[in-house]
């Protein structure tokens, strides 16, 4: 046998038949729902400030005093 038959037999065992993005799709679909995930987790942080803001406002008028009037936090 020769080098060249050799290779020409190799390529033709390796060769491999299909839709390679058929294949892959699964990971698509597997990111997607990660990230539809996440969404779902920073969505449900949305406003809720607005829902503690009696808590806050409470906290601000018992330490209004604490402030120090140094100028950017110092």
């Amino acid at each position: 046998m020769t080098i060249a038959t050799i290779v020409a037999l190799a390529a033709e065992e390796s060769e491999h038949h299909g839709n390679v993005a058929l294949e892959t799709v699964g990971y698509g679909i597997i990111a997607v729902a990660v990230f539809a995930v996440l969404a779902l987790v920073t969505l449900s942080y949305r406003n809720v400030a607005n829902r503690h803001a009696h808590k806050a406002e409470a906290y601000a008028a018992a330490h209004a005093d604490d402030v120090h009037r140094a100028g950017h936090g110092h």
